[in-house]
């Protein structure tokens, strides 16, 4: 048999049959990697000030269990690793594993998604990385607000990581959560960070992750509108695949807007990412209760080729949206917190 199939190569077309793919013909190149569930903030619309219990150290993922699955996943095509917690430079040897992550692993595209209060002191490692890129978590410029909202007073600490990743050079994504009580001052005040710096400023849906049974939250379902509104000359840009904001320029503006339409999952059909938790937790799909125990398999001496076999069987069954997967899980009672399932 020739080795060539329409002039690939065979190595090149074994790598390309490696790539995971979900039953609806997604190609999964993403992984958001849960470090911690941990987290130095309070968010209000992400778990309550009390009674969240921490995931115990023995059933969190060592490092060593982390990189093995990195490698395993970077092997069926994954492209971009996001680490995430809680926030992950809470938990010790964080900063370690990104830079085996990038240099003893070679991942492509590394992310890292942080509340900014403890990363400034990282900057100049993530900056010699390099880092891909930074999301920073930030709903509003007021620092009283920022109070309320986080229960804690670590303002300053956060704008710190915010400008000094720009001086950096560190490519930075601003995420700020939309809830019902959000002014259009504040949407503006924090718009305008875009128009000052090279930077995404990302306005997100808010989701009814509060680990916690209280009252779903208020959406806001016009988050275009507003924008539109409170932005003359807002234009959208072109849609990337397997994105999930929608980005539009600003007349003037050195950054762009965004928006991440992720209570509306307007954007399922692209999806190329899963999830893994602290707890080692695959999940094919935010809104679903988890689809495989990665931890417990490889506790049990799994090999690769069987872990990878199971990954690929998991992927087949996919629903085909947010909207499916929620309503398939509906058994669940609380909704749980953010920290505990990656973000």
């Amino acid at each position: 048999m020739s080795a060539h199939v329409k002039g690939l190569p065979a190595a090149s077309r074994n790598q390309r049959d490696k790539r995971l793919t979900d039953n609806h013909g997604r190609q999964i190149t993403y992984l958001r990697l849960a470090i911690t569930d941990r987290c130095n903030l309070r968010c209000i619309y992400c778990m309550p000030e009390e009674g969240i219990a921490a995931v115990r150290h023995d059933e969190t993922l060592s490092y060593e269990e982390l990189g093995r699955l990195a490698r395993l996943f970077l092997g069926m095509g994954i492209e971009k690793i996001r680490i995430t917690g809680g926030e992950p430079f809470v938990r010790r040897g964080c900063i370690d594993f990104l830079e085996r992550l990038k240099h003893e692993f070679g991942v492509r595209h590394l992310v890292v998604t942080t509340n900014g209060v403890e990363t400034h002191q990282f900057l100049s490692r993530l900056q010699a990385l390099p880092i891909s890129g930074i999301n920073l978590s930030l709903d509003t410029l007021d620092r009283e607000r920022f109070r309320q909202l986080t229960r804690r007073d670590r303002f300053e600490d956060v704008l710190r990581t915010m400008y000094g990743s720009l001086e950096h050079g560190i490519p930075l994504k601003v995420n700020s959560v939309v809830s019902g009580e959000t002014s259009d001052e504040e949407i503006l005040r924090l718009g305008r960070l875009a128009e000052a710096n090279n930077l995404c400023l990302r306005f997100i849906e808010q989701m009814g992750f509060s680990g916690d049974h209280g009252p779903k939250a208020r959406i806001d379902y016009h988050l275009e509108q507003r924008l539109a509104r409170l932005f003359p000359g807002l234009r959208l840009l072109s849609h990337q695949p397997g994105t999930t904001a929608k980005l539009f320029m600003v007349p003037g503006f050195s950054g762009t807007l965004g928006i991440i339409e992720g209570h509306s999952r307007r954007f399922c059909s692209s999806c190329n990412r899963i999830r893994i938790t602290p707890q080692g937790i695959l999940k094919a799909c935010l809104y679903d209760n988890g689809v495989l125990n990665l931890r417990e398999l490889i506790r049990a001496g799994i090999d690769d080729g069987e872990l990878e076999e199971q990954v690929r069987t998991c992927l087949n069954r996919r629903f085909a949206n947010g909207v499916d997967t929620e309503q398939a899980n509906h058994n669940s009672q609380t909704h749980p917190s953010m920290a505990t399932i990656g973000g």
